[in-house]
């Protein structure tokens, strides 16, 4: 583990925190000192170590009192799932983490609560099927293929590439073709940007009591207002094109994900209106793919390829099953079974760096008990999957790299204890989409090149930005094969 992660900053350092049961039969937890300040201080320094720290010192349920909030950090696998799928019904996102989310992404299904979030669920999901998924993977290979003819550097001995950029182009590529069927370089260049800056403004936010008005000149306020303008307008430009092809008769792609959204009809259910999304609707989903479908995606390779650098031998062995099972031409969805290594490589690099490493958080809108402990009405609950992914209790040596755990032959880790989508019924809507998406970057990447770490080059330091990526950045030497694809 790196070294900033086990420094104790503020209210966690050792002697400080101690076992402490709050009234009324609460779970332990550190006392609360000028309204928990200096805890929040502690946390917005360094969440992950803090939360790292608390399991340590105080067990799986974790209790404080952060100014009127009163919180609950759950560590183990079965209070996580007792939570999110028992108690699901009695659960609502954290109200502070939606406000911020909602400026970007609108009213969608990210945001929503209730019937509102159920009615898009409902109509959603028919689009994210395994099949209708798996419909898409020629227009993410016809995205990928270029790209990275494009990126790698040409010579015997290849050259420093910057693994961030590529990723976020390739990602931000898929995106755009799988969405809108058509994709630009200003556009990839510009959206991926913007992504970026609207994450690193979300994460200071988060930490605010409040939103203070946009226009205010204040750090980070000039950025988000040009990322959130970009994204808009290219977002809106795309649905009104096409909305004006329709109305006009010509032509149109049939099998995007845009296409997807105009058609859908809420025909499941009880429920079911029969009725279509609305236009603000269709922007809003669109908005949450460009967030959420690039930025996951971009980061978990990026710490994939980290690992594979840094493991020549794992990297071999997956190198070895591409070449086998696809002979040099362009992976599809129906040749995944028979890649067990390359997806056990990518499921470990998720485990040990999850894209969505924290900020899990529900409010309670009713007195529950998990584990035996009673949680009241109103109670703010924080998972971590950092924390969760890593304990010893549910992976041998969690912090190794050993993709082997996550083979078809191998014992399944416990429900709950990994989760890089998330669990329950707000379980990520996208996933199917994202892990054909990274299997095919990742066969079509080991097709046409190795990786290594340049010299000299030193541990990855991971900081928490909404995702997670390495502090710095990244940058792998990369060689091309001499038998790599034409």
């Amino acid at each position: 583990m790196n070294a900033h992660l086990d420094t104790p900053p503020d209210d966690c350092a050792p002697g400080r925190l101690r076992p402490h049961v709050h009234p009324g039969g609460l779970p332990p937890g550190p006392p609360t000192r000028w309204w928990g300040l200096p805890l929040l201080r502690a946390m917005r320094a360094d969440y992950l170590g803090f939360t790292r720290r608390l399991q340590e010192r105080y067990g799986d349920t974790v209790a404080m009192r952060l100014g009127h909030e009163r919180t609950l950090d759950l560590f183990s696998p079965e209070a996580v799932r007792e939570l999110l799928v028992d108690h699901a019904a009695h659960l609502v996102r954290w109200e502070r983490g939606i406000e911020v989310f909602e400026q970007v992404f609108g009213r969608s299904v990210l945001v929503t609560e209730g019937a509102a979030w159920q009615r898009q669920r409902r109509m959603l999901q028919p689009a994210f099927t395994p099949r209708k998924v798996a419909a898409q993977a020629g227009l993410m290979v016809a995205a990928i293929a270029p790209a990275l003819e494009q990126a790698l550097p040409a010579g015997p001995t290849g050259g420093l590439v910057d693994m961030e950029a590529l990723f976020q182009g390739l990602a931000m590529d898929v995106i755009l073709r799988t969405l809108f069927s058509r994709s630009a370089a200003e556009d990839i260049r510009g959206a991926a940007e913007a992504t970026q800056a609207l994450s690193r403004v979300a994460m200071q936010e988060m930490f605010m009591p409040m939103t203070l008005p946009d226009w205010l000149p204040l750090p980070g306020k000039a950025e988000k207002r040009r990322a959130l303008r970009r994204l808009r307008e290219l977002v809106g430009r795309h649905v009104r094109d096409r909305r004006a092809a329709i109305a006009a008769g010509r032509p149109v792609p049939q099998d995007d994900l845009l296409a997807l959204l105009l058609n859908l009809r809420d025909t499941e259910g009880p429920q079911a209106t029969g009725g279509s999304l609305s236009d603000q609707e269709v922007f809003d989903q669109c908005m949450v793919s460009f967030q959420a479908g690039h930025e996951t995606t971009a980061t978990a390779l990026l710490w994939w390829s980290r690992l594979m650098a840094e493991h020549p031998a794992a990297a071999a062995h997956a190198r070895a099953e591409v070449d086998a099972v696809l002979g040099g031409r362009p992976p599809r969805p129906q040749d995944l079974p028979a890649l067990p290594w390359l997806t056990a490589t990518l499921k470990e690099a998720m485990r040990l760096y999850p894209p969505a490493a924290a900020l899990m958080s529900r409010r309670t809108t009713a007195d529950v008990q998990v584990q035996g402990w009673l949680v009241p009405r109103g109670t703010m609950v924080r998972i971590t999957p950092w924390v969760l992914q890593r304990d010893p209790r549910s992976f041998a040596e969690p912090d190794a790299f050993r993709p082997e755990r996550f083979l078809p032959d191998a014992p399944p880790p416990p429900r709950g204890a990994w989760m890089p989508f998330g669990t329950g019924p707000r379980v990520c809507i996208g996933q199917h989409f994202a892990m054909l998406e990274m299997s095919i970057i990742a066969a079509m990447l080991l097709q046409r090149c190795t990786l290594a770490l340049p010299p000299g080059a030193g541990p990855a330091v991971p900081v928490f930005n909404v995702t997670l990526r390495p502090q710095g950045g990244l940058q792998l030497m990369l060689v091309r094969r001499s038998a790599a694809p034409a």
